[in-house]
């Protein structure tokens, strides 16, 4: 059974959010429990839940086959669901792109304004909606990895439910190595690192100047470094006008590193982009982390330095 979640007030009903939609286009679900909390907890902050079958199924490491996850996408696009939420990341969703129809996706996002979450393997199809229709998507909470905990994380949850009230107009965060006087404007896209760089090449990854976000799990430094310096190569970073660094998690250093760290590699990135005058900036809550912000993917948005914290303004994110 799953944990009893808590609602947003222990003295009033929570909001009717309207029908959020589970599907799984990438790894299978490891613990169909956690899904379960998941439904628990998003019901009790005003969502009716839907999750069938597919969001359950597995085919060797995938959430079944390829056809059965691609029509889960198409058969999303085309539900009556306000929110479409991924289970959870893993693999699965590059295999797909060729093959899904934008044009579905897109007129579900853009007219009838369903809000599609997710992070990690997302990334991928969030890119690929931004560059081929402009679709705006929000890179945020999972059901298994965020609300399936026995406890969501309060400011997860915050911010994730800001988006879907449309109420999201700015995020702010501590950050020590922001430059004074930052001031940008620009698309706010990127996503996880590994993913980013997997579409380097190909007519998924828009071509896109402004701000760029990164984040990745199970990556040490010099891999990390590595694709850093791919997207160097592809004269990918010296275009934007800031990059945002969050979370990189789950690694083990080895002996041969000998002191070269994840800090190192930032260094050496900020080194490389200071003379196109593109600031790196560390801090930002997002990641395969506990703590993380929704962040409206393919919006324009306005980065500022405020003291010792950095702010994001999002002038029309509205999903």
């Amino acid at each position: 059974m799953a944990d009893t979640p808590s609602s947003e007030s222990s003295d009033a009903q929570p909001l009717r959010r309207g029908l959020l939609r589970l599907i799984s286009p990438s790894g299978a679900v490891q613990d169909v429990q956690r899904v379960e909390r998941a439904t628990a907890h998003l019901a009790a902050l005003g969502f009716r839940v839907q999750a069938g079958a597919q969001a359950r199924a597995r085919v060797q490491r995938f959430a079944g086959t390829d056809a059965q996850r691609l029509r889960a996408l198409h058969d999303a696009a085309r539900s009556k669901a306000d929110v479409v939420m991924m289970t959870r990341g893993g693999y699965g969703i590059s295999r797909l792109l060729p093959s899904i129809d934008y044009a579905v996706l897109a007129e579900a996002i853009q007219q009838r304004e369903q809000m599609w979450v997710g992070h990690s393997d997302f990334t991928a199809l969030q890119l690929a909606l931004l560059a081929k229709t402009g679709a705006v998507t929000f890179s945020g909470p999972m059901a298994s990895f965020d609300f399936g905990e026995k406890t969501p994380d309060a400011i997860t949850v915050d911010s994730f439910l800001d988006a879907v009230d449309g109420t999201l107009e700015a995020v702010g965060f501590a950050c020590d190595d922001a430059p004074r006087g930052l001031d940008a404007k620009g698309v706010l896209w990127g996503g996880n690192l590994a993913m980013v760089c997997s579409l380097v090449g190909t007519p998924y990854l828009p071509r896109v100047g402004g701000v760029l976000f990164l984040e990745d799990v199970n990556e040490p430094p010099y891999c990390v470094e590595r694709m850093f310096t791919q997207l160097l190569h592809a004269g990918i970073l010296q275009r934007q006008k800031a990059v945002l660094l969050g979370h990189f998690t789950g690694y083990k250093l080895s002996p041969h590193d000998a002191g070269y760290d994840l800090t190192a590699a930032m260094l050496w990135l900020r080194a490389q982009l200071k003379p196109h005058g593109v600031p790196v900036l560390t801090g930002l809550p997002f990641g395969h982390v506990r703590t993380k912000l929704t962040l409206p993917h393919g919006v324009r948005c306005h980065l500022l330095r405020d003291g010792g914290e950095v702010f994001l303004f999002f002038p029309h994110a509205g999903h």
